[in-house]
């Protein structure tokens, strides 16, 4: 195939050649390829300063990730088949990992496809695509879950904040069988059912999947407060481990309402809620010296770019010592983030922090990952964004 070249500019390939995918265009020699002459979705050859091919790239020139790897081969870039190709070896490996067809089937840069998500849910598959050069190739992509899981039905959730950036427009569509309203799970052994309109990202986040398995562990007898539940992914799985009492926190009344409905689904009646701000929640919680065996923290990313570190490492403090607070003498904090600029040594550090601020004596029991339906690779560090800290408090102990 014949490609236009992008030129990056003297040792710009450093960061390629260790294993990142991504073109940042301040990299680019917009003398000897002006980045203006690209379309939006081209594929086109990288070369470093002296000539030397990196292989083919998606380009978009109004983007500040201008290129994503999609090939270290100069001469083949992204065609139908090979799309097909890596949709199949990604399905491979979830297929190995599970028994039911639950999954994040396709993780972005981690299977070679930047810019596509694909999650299953039974016979519903749901795509997102946040790229310009993934967007040209969604008739393949359709092709591809067609060919390779058969669903009876295929959503095109193309709703993301990326999409925006990559000058994209917004849209949800059913792209194969009947119209789907409803977005079955089954994850541990509980069943969820997910409204598709209004739900996050693609409708769940299996990402925490091992995470809130090990919560089950310890949540029989137990009194649970689950912040930021969204439709109740810790505190219904808790409550089915044998949990006495679990409470629900989320700010939208769409997510509450999914908590009761999932709740009644697995035979529940020991899921209450709590509709509001998770912050004040906790605080009056806490004014109510209301007190719980374990408090499970996920929040939305509080670190979503390099330059709310401070503000955002500020506020999971707070969130931290609320959680801190809301223990009884021998609780267990479960403390997650999902921003990737947050480390896991820092959070261990801020739950560290937070006890000593609030005179605890803190106990990190376990380190949680993602689910291994998200791959990391080594080489992207923005790959490896999950983490979860299995935490005992105690007072009065030192």
């Amino acid at each position: 195939m014949n490609f236009p070249v992008l030129y990056l500019r003297k040792g710009a390939e450093r960061r390629l050649r260790a294993g990142h995918l991504w073109v940042y265009s301040n990299e680019v020699d917009i003398q000897r390829s002006p980045l203006t002459e690209f379309e939006a979705g081209a594929q086109a050859e990288l070369r470093a300063s002296n000539d030397k091919p990196l292989g083919v790239v998606f380009v978009n020139p109004h983007a500040l990730i201008c290129g994503r790897l999609i090939s270290r081969d100069a001469a083949q870039g992204m065609t139908p088949n090979r799309l097909t190709q890596r949709m199949e070896t990604a399905l491979v490996l979830r297929e190995r990992l599970f028994d039911k067809p639950f999954y994040r089937w396709v993780f972005g840069d981690s299977d070679g496809l930047s810019g596509l998500v694909v999650d299953r849910f039974g016979d519903t598959v749901v795509v997102q695509i946040s790229t310009a050069g993934m967007e040209q190739m969604k008739e393949s992509i359709i092709r591809a879950v067609q060919r390779l899981a058969h669903p009876k039905a295929i959503i095109l959730k193309n709703d993301g904040k990326m999409r925006s950036v990559e000058g994209l427009d917004s849209y949800v569509e059913q792209a194969y069988g009947p119209e789907a309203t409803l977005l079955e799970v089954e994850e541990n052994g509980v069943r969820f059912e997910v409204p598709l309109e209004g739900g996050q990202k693609t409708g769940w986040f299996y990402d925490h999947r091992m995470n809130r398995q090990r919560l089950q562990a310890y949540a029989p007898g137990k009194r649970v407060l689950d912040v930021f539940s969204y439709v109740g992914g810790w505190g219904i799985q808790a409550a089915c481990a044998g949990a006495t009492q679990v409470t629900c926190v989320d700010s939208s009344s769409g997510a509450i309402d999914s908590v009761h409905h999932n709740a009644k689904l697995n035979g529940l009646d020991n899921v209450e809620t709590i509709e509001g701000d998770a912050f004040e929640a906790m605080k009056a919680l806490a004014d109510e010296k209301e007190k719980y065996d374990i408090v499970v923290l996920d929040p939305p990313a509080f670190i979503p770019r390099r330059r709310d570190q401070k503000a955002g490492e500020q506020a999971y403090a707070r969130l931290n010592q609320l959680g801190l607070r809301l223990l009884e003498r021998d609780g267990l904090l479960v403390s997650a983030s999902c921003s990737m600029h947050l480390s896991q040594e820092k959070l261990v550090d801020i739950i560290r922090g937070s006890g000593r601020k609030i005179d605890r004596f803190v106990q990190l029991l376990e380190q949680g990952h993602q689910a291994p339906d998200h791959p990391v690779i080594p080489g992207i560090p923005e790959t490896d964004y999950i983490k979860s800290c299995f935490v005992r408090s105690l007072t009065g102990f030192m």
